[in-house]
């Protein structure tokens, strides 16, 4: 009997469930119930909306500003001014004006540039007509006035933010930089100019361009022969 006993005071033993530890903590539990124990998953969630809703009404704007090309432009003549102003307050940051210019430049030719290259597709150069059966191409930009405008606004952004950090100011003799950025920018657009006589386009577009060679002459024949058809019509004195 005694082993008996024995028996089943192990069988009870084993069995016994084992009591609630003290060291867990209940908001621990309540986080593994929940699945808050991700890394901060669920703390980004509401930066990346918050995100995604700036950046779909910045694009609203964006699009809604694209015919109003006029103000964009005052707008950015009024961002232009602001960052000269820092210029020659700070008096520094002549570095950063200097990439400022080339890149500006850069996408000035772009913008003065066509589609398509007369030196690589002659049959798609946008000549202007010179015949009366000349077809009227119109002028296709490399970069449309739009990207043209919002590089150019967002590059005056980011260099007006860059001269409120030190590092980017870097000592230089100014006035080197500028006659090297005013001779680069005169040859640049001398070859623009003669680039554009040779192969005779406009990088602009005026409305549909007709050839009038000939127009007082054929106007000259027209009114003869109405005059001979219809010889009643001529008042005598």
């Amino acid at each position: 009997m005694r082993h008996e006993n024995t028996q089943i005071d192990g069988i009870n033993q084993t069995f016994k469930p084992n009591p609630p530890s003290r060291s867990a903590h209940p908001e621990t539990s309540r986080m593994e119930a929940s699945g808050g124990g991700g890394g901060g998953a669920p703390s980004s969630e509401p930066v990346k909306q918050y995100l995604q809703e700036f950046s779909k009404l910045f694009q609203y704007y964006l699009d809604k500003s694209t015919p109003h090309s006029a103000y964009r432009w005052i707008g950015t003549l009024v961002i232009a001014s602001i960052y000269i102003l820092r210029i020659v307050y700070v008096q520094g940051f002549y570095v950063v004006s200097y990439g400022l210019g080339i890149y500006l430049l850069n996408l000035l030719i772009g913008f003065l540039s066509p589609l398509v290259d007369p030196e690589i597709d002659p049959s798609n150069s946008p000549l202007l007509p010179t015949k009366g059966s000349d077809e009227f191409k119109p002028f296709i930009r490399r970069l449309p006035e739009f990207k043209f405008w919002y590089s150019f606004t967002k590059a005056l952004c980011i260099a007006f933010v860059m001269t409120f950090f030190s590092p980017f100011d870097v000592p230089v003799f100014w006035p080197i930089l500028l006659c090297y950025w005013f001779v680069l920018f005169v040859l640049t657009m001398r070859r623009q100019v003669a680039h554009m006589i040779k192969y005779k386009y406009i990088p602009f577009n005026l409305g549909k361009q007709k050839y009038g060679g000939k127009k007082s002459s054929a106007g000259k024949v027209n009114l003869s022969l109405s005059l001979s058809v219809c010889p009643n019509h001529i008042v005598k004195d």
